[in-house]
């Protein structure tokens, strides 16, 4: 498994990459233009807000502050689900030439990861609603209970519910992960059977029966190896930022204006900017993959997919692709 999906990000790099760093890149530069909005906004008042006077910022000059970050996570938010969404349809998109062996360029993996992302969004959303549910219920009916508590003046019995929140998320979580890993090839599904977001769903639980461990197992390694791996390309970014005089001009006063302090602020975001972007276009990329050929990889054993792939594979390609590869996945 891993063998493949190294084999096929190392042969489709250029729409797989390509994608990725163009949806991320214009994320990355949407959440810069907010992040300078936001910062404009706040500029003049920042000398208030940090001054060493005694008292605290008025309420009102806390609102342009309190709504220039309120947009801006909001805008981030977007954009990057956005983003992610897309990414996460053209990599099965990919994926289906790569197991015929076949060629795929940026403009066809986009045009038809377009065509599925708001079905991938849909059932990812979908997924996340199901897993939400039982926890939302346990926590309501926690703290339901607490203001009954309260209303009645036993004070002291909120901390015994609280304990049995933090037991109840303890005994949740393990249900959420079950439903997730169920619920996991919904996006592949989507893209491979042209499935609208609850047939995916039902799909995938059909796929996962009798198999849960396993797609498990392989879902974890995908994610844990992404992570090290992610962690690994912005560690030399976080090492830039330590050394001294980095962001730390020697030119700044003793006593920094609310430009200068934003200036540093805004070295250091835009290189931790860059070093998320660079780390996202491995860690949202890798994880869908080995999905993806955990799907393919479930399908030959249940459903004898292995001759079918063989037939496609063996059709004629258009002209101007030649004769198709070998294989690799």
């Amino acid at each position: 498994m891993l063998s493949g999906a190294f084999s096929t990000l190392g042969r489709y790099w250029k729409p797989l990459v390509g994608i990725a760093l163009t949806l991320f890149g214009a994320a990355t530069l949407v959440m810069l233009a907010a992040l300078v909005a936001a910062g404009a906004a706040v500029a003049s008042q920042w000398d208030e807000l940090t001054s060493s006077s005694p008292g605290s910022p008025d309420a009102a000059q806390l609102v342009p502050l309190g709504v220039a970050f309120g947009v801006l996570m909001i805008v981030g938010l977007i954009v990057y689900l956005l983003a992610s969404t897309v990414v996460q349809a053209a990599v099965p998109v990919v994926l289906q030439e790569a197991v015929l062996g076949r060629p795929i360029g940026f403009g066809e993996a986009w045009r038809r990861a377009w065509s599925r992302v708001w079905s991938i969004l849909g059932a990812v959303s979908l997924t996340g609603l199901i897993m939400a549910v039982p926890m939302a219920l346990m926590m309501g009916a926690v703290a339901g209970l607490m203001i009954y508590a309260v209303s009645l003046g036993d004070e002291n019995g909120v901390v015994p519910l609280m304990v049995v929140g933090f037991v109840g998320a303890l005994l949740i979580a393990p249900a959420a992960m079950w439903l997730y890993v169920r619920f996991s090839l919904a996006p592949t599904v989507v893209v491979f059977e042209q499935q609208r977001p609850v047939a995916a769903l039902r799909r995938s639980v059909q796929l996962v029966r009798g198999s849960w461990w396993r797609v498990f197992g392989v879902w974890l390694l995908a994610v844990g190896l992404a992570g090290v791996i992610g962690y690994m390309i912005q560690l030399p970014f976080q090492m830039i930022g330590l050394l001294p005089g980095v962001f730390d001009p020697a030119d700044m006063d003793a006593d920094p204006s609310g430009g200068q302090i934003l200036a540093v602020l805004g070295g250091v975001l835009l290189l931790s900017f860059i070093s998320q972007l660079i780390s996202q276009l491995f860690t949202a990329i890798f994880p869908p993959l080995m999905v993806g050929l955990l799907y393919v990889d479930l399908r030959m054993r249940s459903e004898n997919l292995g001759p079918v792939l063989a037939e496609a594979a063996a059709t004629t390609l258009p002209e101007q692709y030649g004769p198709p590869p070998p294989a690799h996945v």
